[in-house]
């Protein structure tokens, strides 16, 4: 028996997987306004489908649903079954408030009730 798989059948495989993880898939990735599906996201970078996506470069963010997660400095890393790969230089978790440049007793009141 053979294990040979022809060139047709090998990228109509790699084109179901890539719809699979396209429609599973909750993230997505904005750059100049425009939100591009995430395939895979992992502690070191992310894939989006080659085919779908622009060469993204810079500054990113990256959504789960409408719920920001990271603001991203990444660079691409190269392109392996119909995904494009990037790196992330750096990636910051946000947050919905800024940072404290102060630091906060754990005693201290949460408000303050005036004279009324």
């Amino acid at each position: 028996m053979s294990t040979y798989v022809s060139k047709e059948v090998s990228e109509g495989m790699a084109q179901a997987r890539i719809a699979g993880l396209r429609k599973m898939s909750r993230l997505r990735v904005e750059r100049d306004g425009m939100l591009y599906t995430v395939l895979r996201l992992w502690r070191d970078g992310f894939a989006v489908e080659a085919a779908a996506t622009p060469p993204l470069r810079g500054l990113v963010d990256i959504y789960e649903g409408s719920n920001l997660l990271y603001q991203c400095l990444i660079v691409a890393s190269g392109e392996t079954d119909g995904e494009m790969v990037y790196e992330f230089k750096r990636h910051t978790l946000a947050t919905d408030r800024a940072p404290l440049d102060f630091e906060r007793a754990a005693d201290a009141p949460v408000g303050l009730i005036g004279k009324g």
